[in-house]
């Protein structure tokens, strides 16, 4: 870790983005929960008045998907006509089966895709997870929750935190910014204020930080009212870098949201971070990164590779042999192990897919 200061950034769950990989990971869900052994592949666009989803599903039982997409966009709270999406759009459906090519692969147990994934874990929270990455999640989750309590805070949202390094250790904040619409006739007077007591200080108080008010930058332009998918176009798969380690472990070259484990773009990644958590949960190094790769319709993955960033605290074979025994890569020994064929997906399409203690990959 050689940067002196570094940065990541989150988004909030009424992000557009965020609103279509909800959507998507909601039909996931929902085929999860009628046929576990669904197979899905699911895109979600969401623009002014009107949601599109268009992909493949193979599922025993039926799924009612505009349903499913209004019961999301209105629990994210988009129910204001004047914000141009509300759970009363235009929904457009483009679903077929998974093609017979893919699903003869998959059916023998092999990769339902090639690619290669990332999986990263540091000793700077307790989660074994960047902090910058960390801070930035909990300032959205603390903004939608606020906007829960006071109307005049609106869906959608962004925070971005800069973290000050010493010797490769999180010394200080630098700077936090954030983003959030709010209906300016009924807003607080001072909304640095606002923020600053009531979001900045609760998260950063839970890792003995803080910081001066002057250090926070909220709506940089100086005003947003309209926020969501009337303003900014949102489509499945493009937060792929805050649903990781906010840049400072490398992605894979798929995103997760829409996808059955099935897929390794998914499941691989959960395998990597699990095995990259476990390594420094073992004190066999302080960060670790590791990578897999695989091609459509085999089991094993053609590669397998692990960096330490020079601080493994034991022998490089010692560190290889405990990681590789920790769980079988194959798809179906991956979702054996995490017991990945349940709905448990919509929840990961906010505020990041690892770092949440409640999901199988994060185990020690």
């Amino acid at each position: 870790m050689n940067y002196s200061l570094f940065s990541s950034e989150s988004v909030c769950a009424g992000h557009p983005d965020k609103v279509c990989d909800q959507i998507s990971d909601a039909v996931l869900d929902k085929a999860m929960s009628l046929d576990k052994y669904s197979r899905v592949g699911v895109e979600t666009l969401a623009t002014v008045n009107r949601v599109v989803l268009a992909g493949e599903v193979t599922c025993s039982g039926r799924i009612d998907y505009e349903k499913i997409v209004r019961d999301k966009v209105r629990e994210l709270g988009y129910t204001d006509e004047i914000l141009g999406f509300s759970d009363r759009n235009k929904v457009e459906v483009y679903v077929h089966h998974q093609s017979s090519d893919i699903a003869v692969g998959v059916d023998q147990g092999g990769a339902g895709d090639q690619g290669m994934m990332f999986g990263y874990a540091c000793n700077e929270t307790e989660s074994l997870m960047p902090l910058p990455i960390m801070l930035a999640h909990e300032l959205c989750r603390r903004m939608d929750d606020l906007q829960s309590k006071y109307k005049w805070i609106r869906p959608d949202g962004k925070s971005q935190v800069t973290v000050r390094y010493e010797n490769g250790k999180p010394r200080t904040i630098e700077k936090v910014v954030l983003a959030k619409p709010v209906n300016y006739a009924l807003a607080e007077e001072n909304l640095n204020d606002f923020f600053y007591k009531n979001v900045v200080t609760k998260v950063l108080e839970k890792y003995a930080l803080k910081i001066d008010e002057k250090q926070l930058i909220i709506n940089g332009t100086g005003k947003w009212e309209i926020g969501g998918p009337a303003t900014d176009t949102g489509v499945t798969g493009r937060k792929i870098v805050v649903d990781t380690y906010g840049g400072m472990g490398r992605i894979g070259g798929g995103c997760f949201s829409g996808k059955d484990p099935t897929k390794v773009d998914r499941s691989a990644a959960y395998a990597a971070r699990y095995i990259a958590k476990n390594v420094v949960a073992a004190k066999l190094a302080e960060r670790c990164e590791v990578q897999l790769a695989y091609v459509i319709g085999q089991k094993e993955p053609v590669s397998r590779a692990i960096e330490t960033f020079g601080t493994a605290k034991k022998d490089d074979k010692i560190i290889r042999d405990f990681a590789w025994n920790l769980i079988d890569l194959t798809p179906e020994g991956i979702l054996k192990k995490l017991d990945l064929r349940r709905p448990i997906y919509t929840q990961t399409a906010k505020y990041g897919h690892f770092g949440n203690e409640n999901y199988p990959w994060e185990k020690i």
